[in-house]
């Protein structure tokens, strides 16, 4: 067998590790979702989330060393895609209106696509304060921040009042929106379709907006 089949195999063995790799984590992620929404995270054993995601119960610690550790991994989970909107999607959207509803969409799909990811995030982290460390409390201190920074930015083109701090416009705008999420997730009401998705959207930005635009000189 000559060197570069030899070398082709091993890349080949590499990548299929690496997404056996993967596959495994998501599985453990996605059965430590569902175990932490029917027990609650205090409640909840990692024995459990093995016979969930019906793997070993060593393996489950191998990837993720403690139950704490498994819980930060879904949460960066659940701020993962708003985080990729932040750091690299906004560029194609060139007014604060469009800016803040592709972050109010992006929010209603991520409740979309993975309800139960959403509902552990509402349920224990923005209302339990038991579960909200310093690191967990940065993640979405960064969020707001981010979000001021547009704010900014508005105020700056004149799109956005300026008598109104742009934090206090942050807070209110994503306030509007997780409170309106976490009424849902209370209710167990799920998203219908997407046209829901942008009448709540379209709502939201409307009502944001007729408050904070620039006012008449």
């Amino acid at each position: 067998m000559s060197i570069n089949v030899c070398y082709g195999l091993l890349v080949a063995k590499k990548a299929e590790n690496k997404d056996s790799l993967k596959e495994s984590q998501e599985a453990i992620l996605q059965a430590a979702c569902q175990v932490f929404c029917q027990k609650g995270y205090h409640q909840a054993r990692m024995a459990d989330v093995a016979k969930e995601a019906d793997i070993s119960y060593g393996l489950v610690y191998h990837y993720f060393g403690s139950k704490a550790e498994l819980f930060d991994a879904l949460i960066k989970k659940y701020f993962a895609p708003v985080d990729v909107l932040l750091d690299h999607g906004l560029e194609g959207y060139p007014t604060i209106r469009e800016k803040l509803g592709a972050i109010v969409d992006q929010h209603l799909q991520h409740y979309f696509d993975h309800r139960d990811l959403v509902h552990l995030y509402i349920r224990e982290i923005s209302r339990s304060t038991s579960n909200l460390t310093p690191a967990r409390l940065a993640r979405f201190k960064k969020l707001i921040s981010r979000v001021e920074e547009i704010m900014r930015e508005g105020q700056a083109k004149g799109e956005l009042r300026r008598d109104i701090r742009a934090s206090y416009q942050a807070h209110q705008f994503l306030g509007a929106v997780e409170t309106l999420i976490s009424s849902m997730v209370m209710a167990e009401q799920p998203l219908k379709d997407q046209a829901q998705c942008k009448r709540i959207s379209n709502a939201i930005l409307t009502l944001f907006f007729e408050g904070a635009k620039p006012q008449p000189a």
